[in-house]
């Protein structure tokens, strides 16, 4: 140990800091693995899909200490992306007419009829 540039107490101390360093990354990495396993159960939960023991066992060696961040339990619920998904859909764009005033639908027809027909017009002699 002399030869490594190391006293003994140096060593000890070293090692006792590897010892800490490690045991907090284990927790980290523990704290990680039972967010992992609540979110799965959240997935299993919304899909119907069987409990898995594992992940009940997880979550609780885990504690309270489970967060898992609220943009993960959205993606979850499903609530963003499915409603930007119905607004594109054909029953959304459906929905959306309903609301419509229909004098503005109208309109806006006529007025995009016109403008089709004036360049129309422009681009064909015929007409």
């Amino acid at each position: 140990m002399a030869q490594d540039g190391m006293s003994r107490e140096e060593y000890e101390e070293y090692q006792k800091q590897m010892v800490e360093e490690k045991m907090e990354r284990d927790a980290e990495f523990n704290t990680k693995k039972a967010e992992r396993a609540c979110l799965r159960t959240c997935l299993r939960d919304k899909y119907r899909l069987p409990k898995s023991e594992q992940d009940e066992i997880m979550i609780q060696q885990a504690g309270d200490d489970i967060d898992v961040p609220e943009e993960m339990i959205k993606m979850v619920d499903g609530e963003a992306p499915q409603e930007e998904e119905e607004k594109e859909s054909i029953m959304g764009q459906m929905q959306n007419l309903q609301n419509m005033d229909m004098g503005q639908l109208k309109e806006k027809a006529q007025a995009t009829f016109v403008e089709m027909k004036s360049k129309a017009e422009e681009k064909c002699t015929v007409m």
